[in-house]
């Protein structure tokens, strides 16, 4: 079982769940995005957690300080083992965030979850950063959010393989560096702008990879996954 892969489960919930099981002492860490979260609701969460994964629940919270706070302390109640936030909502919500999800894990007698602070979007390049009105690059957008996140208390972030080196050395060795945007050698980016192979982002400093369709699309979800796994095995290095 390989702890540093996370898969997201980008879809239905009987396919999710299909999904999920056929990976049962496989993977360790299971992604729940929007589309699952929205479609099934706090129910599928906590079926994949009653199943013996852990859950990284990616809802990118944004908003008023109160209300993401109220979310934060929902969220947490779940039992998940991640949870997000954007880091450009600013400092006062990702602290909120924090103070919120400790709440509600305390309620509950639960540990709380790490929270990241998402920087850039993966999808998003130059041209669309300058068009939503920042003129960085998006590797100087990526640390200043990850300054935000550090300082509003967030366990790590949310970024694209290619900031993973300059976010491990911002942030320290303890930090979680979660890295979408990652395709196996030969995967078309679809709709990812900043991408890299899964052993590229470890190499670089991500201390998790999440990888979606190369393995949820794949005619053997199963052989996919470990193959993958097989690569990341491949070799030894350090940060």
């Amino acid at each position: 079982m390989d702890e540093r892969m996370i898969v997201a489960l980008d879809t239905d919930a009987e396919t999710a769940t299909a999904l999920a099981r056929s990976l049962r002492g496989r993977a360790r860490w299971l992604k729940v995005g929007m589309t699952l979260f929205y479609s099934s609701g706090p129910g599928i969460v906590r079926e994949l957690l009653d199943d013996g994964f852990e859950v990284f629940l990616d809802l990118k919270l944004h908003d008023i300080p109160h209300q993401v706070a109220g979310a934060a302390r929902e969220v947490a109640r779940l039992g998940v083992g991640m949870m997000t936030v954007h880091a450009s909502g600013g400092l006062a919500m990702v602290t909120a965030a924090r103070d919120g999800m400790i709440e509600g894990a305390s309620e509950v007698g639960l540990r709380p979850p790490r929270l990241l602070g998402v920087t850039v979007l993966t999808s998003m390049d130059a041209s669309s950063l300058a068009a939503s009105g920042v003129t960085d690059a998006p590797a100087e957008q990526v640390l200043r959010l990850a300054q935000v996140a550090r300082d509003g208390g967030a366990d790590g972030v949310v970024c694209s393989p290619l900031e993973a080196k300059e976010m491990r050395r911002l942030l320290g060795d303890e930090a979680l560096v979660v890295t979408p945007g990652v395709r196996p050698g030969g995967s078309a980016p679809g709709d990812q702008s900043r991408v890299s192979t899964p052993r590229e982002a470890l190499i670089a400093g991500a201390s998790h990879v999440v990888i979606g369709r190369p393995v949820t699309e794949a005619p053997d979800p199963v052989a996919a996954f470990d193959e993958i796994v097989s690569g990341l095995r491949e070799g030894e290095w350090t940060r």
